[in-house]
């Protein structure tokens, strides 16, 4: 792709840059901290504006749509520019970029990295069926769909483009299951975490039945417990009544798993902190994802609470 000034895009490109423009110039504390990057990607109908439009909220001037090509450029005018107006930037990237481009990906995050800059990469994804069901309830025209393909290829064709970003990806969070308000929690509380911990943690349930999630580190099957489910008077509730918690509670195994996996996670995740990992994602499932991983998952959050990290929540299939 010819080298273009970051000016001819601006208003060439059908991208936005986006940011508070009544922000005033950062103060002199705020000049001698480091910047930071924040790189957003992923599918298309995954929830990349959404993530932007979320990060943007939170401070970060947003830029839309830029060639992966000219990032190096950009934050380099960014560093440069006097006042320093930003630290906090947040730049969308899609398959747009090219197939050139895309396989210098890391020859290219590795420049950014050689400017001493905190760099996050997050990679947005989502089952194809859902993708094909987002695109046909808004009638919009995926990017790539000029090229002439149905729209299954075109997304994953699109999925083989950005392999390097999603290999490369600090964070990947599966939005298949989640609507805008929940993406846009989900982003606050692990990209801009308040507790001030280095790591943020995600645990998580899920169905079996319902497909392994595809943003996890670690998985722990609990389909050996006794299930609720077989029980007429719970089986419609959920891990989270108190019925449920109490059946759990009197078996002697399901204790016994609780306290297995959370002394697992107290042993290690301060080895993990020691990596200078960001983000970790821990899945609990059981075959449906109702009860018996929603139990667990209620009960290890709140056991990690207790120590000096940030932990959150979700229930994949509890709906």
């Amino acid at each position: 792709m010819p080298q273009k000034s970051l000016s001819i895009v601006k208003i060439r490109r059908s991208g936005k840059i986006r940011g508070h423009h009544d922000q005033a110039p950062i103060s002199r504390r705020l000049r001698n901290q480091k910047m930071k990057l924040v790189i957003v990607s992923g599918l298309s109908g995954s929830g990349k504006t959404v993530a932007l439009h979320t990060l943007e909220d939170a401070g970060y001037f947003c830029v839309d749509n830029l060639p992966v090509g000219l990032l190096p450029d950009f934050i380099n005018k960014m560093i440069d520019s006097k006042p320093v107006l930003y630290d906090l930037i947040a730049v969308a990237i899609d398959a747009r970029s090219g197939v050139d481009d895309m396989d210098r990906f890391d020859e290219i995050i590795n420049q950014i990295r050689a400017l001493k800059i905190s760099l996050e990469i997050l990679f947005l994804t989502s089952d194809i069926k859902k993708l094909l069901s987002r695109f046909s309830e808004t009638r919009r025209k995926h990017p790539l769909s000029r090229r002439g393909l149905p729209l299954v290829e075109v997304i994953r064709l699109e999925k083989d483009l950005l392999k390097n970003i999603y290999a490369s990806a600090d964070l990947i969070i599966d939005t298949t299951t989640f609507n805008v308000h929940e993406l846009r929690q989900t982003i606050i509380t692990r990209l801009l975490p308040s507790t001030g911990a280095e790591l943020a943690i995600l645990v998580q349930s899920f169905g079996f039945k319902h497909g392994i999630p595809a943003d996890t580190d670690f998985i722990f099957d609990v389909r050996c417990l006794p299930n609720p489910y077989w029980e007429e008077n719970l089986k419609l509730l959920t891990g989270r009544d108190e019925s449920v918690i109490e059946y759990l509670q009197g078996f002697d195994e399901v204790n016994r798993m609780f306290d297995s996996i959370s002394g697992f996670l107290k042993a290690w995740i301060p080895c993990f902190e020691k990596e200078n990992r960001s983000y970790m994602t821990i899945s609990i499932g059981c075959t449906g994802g109702r009860h018996r991983s929603v139990y667990l998952v209620e009960k290890i959050v709140s056991e990690l609470l207790k120590l000096p990290c940030n932990a959150s929540l979700h229930h994949r299939d509890l709906r």
